[in-house]
C-alpha cells in the first residue's frame, strides 16, 4: 500500500506543479489556476509561518510515505527530489530560485489574464 501511495502521490505532485505552472494558459482553467495557486502560496507562507518558509504539505505528506519506506535523505523540495532522480546536480538553493520565479512568473501571468484581459 505504501509503494502505491508513493506513486500516487509523485504523480499528484507532478500533476500539480505543472498545472500551477501552465494551468493559467488555458481560458477554463484560468479560476482553478487561481485557486491553486492561492492554496500554493497559503503553504508556503501561512503553514509556513509555523513549519518554515516554503513549507508544502504535500510534500510533507508524501515523504512521510517514503520515510516509512526506508528513504531518509530526502532533500526540502520535491522540485529538487526530480532533480536529483533524473539525475541533474543543481544546488537547493538554485533549485528554489527557479521554483519561485517560474512559480511568480505564472502567477504573474494568472493576474493579468483573469483580472484584466478583456478576452
Amino acid at each position: 500500500m505504501l509503494q502505491f501511495l508513493d506513486i500516487l502521490f509523485t504523480i499528484l505532485h507532478i500533476v500539480v506543479i505543472l498545472f500551477n505552472l501552465l494551468g493559467w494558459i488555458w481560458k477554463r482553467t484560468r479560476k482553478l489556476h487561481l485557486w491553486v495557486v492561492l492554496i500554493t502560496i497559503a503553504s508556503w507562507l501561512l503553514l509556513g509561518l509555523k513549519y518554515g518558509l516554503g513549507y508544502c504539505f504535500l510534500t510533507d505528506w508524501h515523504w512521510n510515505i517514503k520515510r516509512q519506506l526506508g528513504n531518509h535523505e530526502l532533500p526540502n523540495s520535491f522540485v529538487q527530489y526530480v532533480f536529483e532522480q533524473i539525475g541533474m546536480t543543481i544546488s537547493s538553493s538554485t533549485t528554489d530560485y527557479i521554483t519561485v520565479a517560474a512559480f511568480m512568473f505564472a502567477i504573474g501571468m494568472s493576474i493579468n489574464l483573469n483580472f484584466f484581459k478583456k478576452s
